[in-house]
């Protein structure tokens, strides 16, 4: 590698965000490095769902007829009180009149679309995997890596910058906040699962059912099978237990026996939804506590950045977490393009995005939009005839519009707003 200009971008983590700023670098004409620690990246996870803000940047970059393939579009999001009635549904993506649509997807192969993606364009090469970003020390006109291998070596790779998507465990945040307290949990464990089964309400619902302390998500994750009549469905169970002795574990591939929790959703059945069958039918079944950390004063350190859950892991109560991570490389690489592949690109990355993504984990941990749920309870104990005489539709219409806004997919400024990178747009890189 030469020095300076010459250099790639390293890239530590090739999850979604890691895998979308290398995408990004690479439309940019930027060279960039993926530097992941597993050896073979592989599908994880279960369901997300992508905010039409995020599909946007997805569809510029040039993967929007790959969507259909990993996952289903939205077009309704509901929360159900305990009793089984509606307290809101409003509609989502395209049916909501975004001009872009929302789409709930399969983690893993969103992840596994952005890496075989990555390899066709910029080469199996742009990605080392079994590279693990351990700290990184600067020189005068670049940053130096430290990286354990899978082989039990321990290199330095040279880069212009290092963008941090590393993730929760981040290294380079924990050396840019060497005191940082341990991830927050506030005693919300969740478990996951997917089962095929037969479509719920539109079959391209999402669904939230229950309260604050104990809820089940529900959506589907693909199309319905013309054959079989059944679509792959993600779900989430979740109990709040009390918090005072800790969790240990925050590892999204923990597997457990459905009998861990089922017992507290075994009457949760309705005439439209049978919660304790889909729960069985999943083949395996993870556990996860629900954890973020508290926000930071700073994500850049000279030529490093953190950007993702590196930067801002939240609560996934909004469904916007894979979202920012999207969004964020993708401001990352209009900053490059109006500042060069400089610090001052981060400082500008920084200046645009901390502030209001460190009031959204707030936001987040205080319940984000099922914040709704809790007022119903209040006022009627989770049980009703009509929910107009529980909470007035302005109310909640305009609690959600707030919510959309601090998350960056309220529908007029997106609709209305310009592309994130214009089409065809390269750094200079002199």
């Amino acid at each position: 590698m030469g020095s300076g200009p010459d250099l790639p971008v390293l890239i530590a983590g090739g999850g979604i965000a890691g895998l979308t700023m290398a995408l990004t670098c690479h439309q940019l004409g930027v060279p960039a490095i993926v530097l992941e620690s597993v050896r073979t990246i592989a599908p994880l996870g279960v369901g997300i769902n992508l905010q039409p803000n995020a599909i946007r940047e997805l569809i510029d970059l040039g993967l929007g007829h790959e969507l259909d393939d990993i996952g289903i579009e939205a077009d309704e999001w509901a929360l159900v009180a305990r009793c089984g009635k509606d307290v809101w549904a409003e509609p989502r993506g395209r049916a909501a009149g975004y001009r872009w649509p929302q789409y709930s997807v399969h983690r893993g192969e969103l992840q596994m679309l952005l890496h075989r993606t990555l390899v066709e364009r910029a080469g199996p090469e742009a990605i080392l995997t079994g590279h693990r970003v351990v700290g990184y020390r600067h020189s005068s006109d670049s940053v130096v890596a430290h990286v354990d291998t899978r082989d039990g070596d321990e290199i330095e790779v040279t880069g212009r910058l290092l963008l941090a998507c590393d993730g929760l465990h981040s290294a380079a945040r924990a050396q840019m906040h060497p005191d940082q307290p341990d991830p927050q949990w506030g005693g919300q464990v969740l478990w996951r699962g997917a089962t095929l089964g037969p479509p719920v309400r539109s079959g391209a619902a999402f669904t939230l059912v229950g309260t604050l302390d104990q809820r089940f998500v529900h959506y589907p994750i693909s199309s319905v099978d013309p054959a079989t009549g059944l679509q792959l469905q993600n779900w989430i169970a979740e109990l709040t237990v009390d918090p005072v002795d800790g969790f240990v574990a925050s590892d999204w591939n923990r597997e457990v026996d459905v009998e861990t929790f089922l017992p507290a959703f075994q009457d949760w059945t309705f005439d439209w939804l049978d919660i304790p069958a889909l729960v069985r039918g999943a083949p395996k079944v993870w556990e996860f506590p629900m954890v973020d950390r508290d926000p930071v004063e700073r994500w850049v350190d000279q030529r490093v950045c953190l950007l993702g859950d590196a930067a801002h892991v939240m609560y996934p109560v909004g469904s916007n977490g894979a979202s920012q991570a999207i969004v964020d490389a993708r401001v990352m690489g209009a900053c490059f393009l109006k500042h060069g592949v400089q610090p001052d690109a981060l400082g500008a990355f920084e200046s645009a995005l901390l502030e209001p993504m460190s009031a959204l984990v707030l936001r987040n941990r205080g319940h984000g939009p099922i914040g709704i749920l809790g007022l119903v309870d209040e006022r009627s104990g989770g049980d009703f005839d009509h929910i107009d005489d529980v909470i007035p539709r302005n109310e909640v219409e305009a609690f959600m519009a707030r919510y959309k806004a601090a998350a960056g997919f309220a529908i007029d400024s997106l609709n209305n707003a310009g592309p994130t990178i214009a089409p065809g747009a390269r750094v200079d890189q002199h």
